[in-house]
């Protein structure tokens, strides 16, 4: 089960690490932006890259049965 969550949480992670960095204009992209330019302002796309990152590291914890 390690496996399935590990992976599924790792290409989340991803999926927002690379959105953030190209900025891109999916839907999906653009409510997280929303949502998080209340807390962060102009950062949000830098924080959503850090956040990307570190999603990604935990998941791959997950996947390895690390964590």
């Amino acid at each position: 089960m390690n496996i399935l969550w590990g992976s599924l949480t790792a290409l989340i992670g991803l999926y927002i690490f690379v959105s953030a960095l190209i900025k891109s204009e999916f839907i999906v992209y653009k409510m997280l932006t929303a949502r998080a330019k209340l807390l962060w302002g102009e950062n949000v796309h830098t924080f959503l890259l850090i956040a990307g990152l570190l999603i990604t590291g935990f998941g791959s914890l997950f996947f390895f049965g690390i964590f």
